[in-house]
């Protein structure tokens, strides 16, 4: 009887113990579900926070093309105006100046060799 009374002690301690792995397994499945549902939380905001952030780069990448592009037809009409400056400039260099009549032109080049043989230094 006594092994009986024993016996029965030791399954009432090992029921209570097995009730209290229970309760203790119960209060951390509540806490991994409570840090869980934070960590989904966290996660829900850093996608808007990168959704946010993808969309301002699209906006500035798009902005850097529309510049770039905008630089490189600057470049192009500086570059344009550039060779025409010095067309401009290498063409009167070479042809007489437009305002003076072929006839005018001949009597001022007649003076210039008329005066550089009078004084070099005048021409």
């Amino acid at each position: 009887m006594e092994a009986i009374k024993k016996k029965m002690m030791m399954l009432k301690l090992d029921k209570e113990n097995a009730l209290d792995q229970a309760e203790q397994a119960e209060t951390d499945r509540k806490a991994a579900e409570d840090r869980s549902k934070q960590h989904e939380d966290e996660l829900i905001q850093m996608q808007k926070k990168l959704k946010g952030t993808e969309d301002e780069l699209d906006k500035y990448s798009e902005a850097l093309k529309d510049a770039q592009e905008k630089l490189e037809i600057s470049e192009k009409k500086a570059a344009d105006c550039k060779r025409s400056c010095d067309r401009m400039c290498s063409n009167s260099h070479k042809r007489p100046p437009t305002d003076l009549t072929p006839k005018l032109y001949a009597k001022r080049a007649g003076q210039i060799s008329t005066l550089s043989a009078e004084d070099p230094s005048l021409v």
